[in-house]
């Protein structure tokens, strides 16, 4: 069993207040991933809960039991880093079993958990090597071991991909899902990836400056994102944020004048009132084909992936509208292009958002 509950959690460093009031649960087995831009304070809010820093006010209960004063070392939590960290004098056994023998646990306690582990991630054939003779991927995988064989209540990931190019990433990635499969523990993943939180996580926490912006499964904030940062956020690419005039609304209806490009009827969404307003629609929900409402404007670059297209428009008024368009359309750079949409694609908020 390991529930977690932030209420009011809050973190200041001097005078600069960095996390300014969380409130999240995070039930037991849950894989949660904190996403958000580098200075958002994903990081600072897992040294919260791992007991690395102090926090400056509200409650953290693990379990039920209210543990800001409780040491890191009692919270049965552990802890892997960007960085590995690794010992480069010790073995890849030595490195995974170093916290056990810390604790006094018997040799053949230590031999057990470490060639379970070593097992799970496939590290059993480099037990004898140093960390200076394995790849950065079975490197990080190492320091995953170190965690497992405490047998946590909670693991914690600060980034652990960082540091990996794409390939490994993927891979990795991927070995971590099967990790909390076959576990079936409590896990927090930090990272400014979206796609690494979209493939991994069962709740996503969107955070920046400090504040929580919208929890939710991957797929409830990529098709109902609350404002324009969760929108412009999750997704890629990302999605695409227009100036617009809400002239009326009726029935659920927005009538929106889009500048230079006429006036269209959409969904109101987040909208209540006429106004200002941000006009929001996904590269993915564009096409070359007829029907619908359509944007035009020229093009300003062409990336060809291979079984997609992704091309950029200049729209009158200067603003940039990105469409991913699928196989290998025969387009080229300043050609006049007109995109179509279906209203019920179109994401509208306030100004404000």
């Amino acid at each position: 069993m390991a529930r977690l509950k932030l209420s009011g959690i809050k973190k200041s460093f001097g005078g600069v207040d960095v996390i300014k009031g969380v409130d999240l649960d995070i039930d037991d087995g849950e894989f949660v991933v904190f996403v958000g831009p580098s200075g958002c304070g994903k990081s600072t809010l897992l040294r919260l809960i791992a007991g690395l820093d102090e926090i400056t006010a509200g409650t953290l209960e693990l379990d039920g039991q209210v543990s800001n004063e409780v040491p890191s070392r009692d919270r049965g939590i552990a802890m892997v880093f960007q960085s590995y960290a690794l010992y480069p004098h010790l073995t890849v056994a030595e490195n995974m079993g170093f916290s056990l023998s810390l604790r006094k646990t018997s040799k053949a306690e230590i031999e057990q958990k470490v060639m379970q582990a070593a097992k799970i991630l496939k590290l059993d054939h480099l037990l004898d090597r140093k960390p200076s003779q394995l790849s950065g991927g079975q490197r990080q995988r190492v320091a995953i071991g170190r965690a497992i064989v405490r047998q946590p209540s909670i693991f914690l990931f600060d980034e652990p991909l960082s540091n990996l190019d794409a390939a490994l990433r993927m891979e990795t990635r991927a070995e971590i899902a099967k990790l909390h499969r076959d576990l079936a523990a409590t896990m927090i993943y930090v990272t400014h990836d979206q796609v690494e939180a979209m493939t991994l996580a069962d709740k996503i926490v969107v955070l920046n400056g400090g504040l929580v912006q919208q929890v939710g499964a991957p797929m409830e904030l990529y098709k109902n994102p609350s404002n324009t940062f969760v929108a412009g956020f999750i997704g890629s690419p990302r999605m695409n944020l227009l100036k617009a005039e809400v002239s009326t609304l009726e029935n659920g209806m927005a009538s929106v004048d889009l500048p230079g490009l006429g006036n269209v009827a959409v969904p109101a969404g987040h909208v209540r009132a006429p106004g200002p307003a941000v006009f929001g629609v996904r590269p993915q929900a564009l096409s070359l084909h007829d029907g619908g409402h359509r944007l035009s404007g020229r093009i300003s670059l062409i990336e060809r992936m291979g079984p997609e297209t992704v091309i950029n428009l200049t729209l009158p008024g200067d603003e940039t509208l990105v469409a991913v368009l699928p196989g290998d359309p025969p387009l080229v750079l300043d050609q006049e292009v007109t995109l179509a949409f279906a209203a019920e694609d179109v994401h509208l908020f306030p100004a404000d958002a």
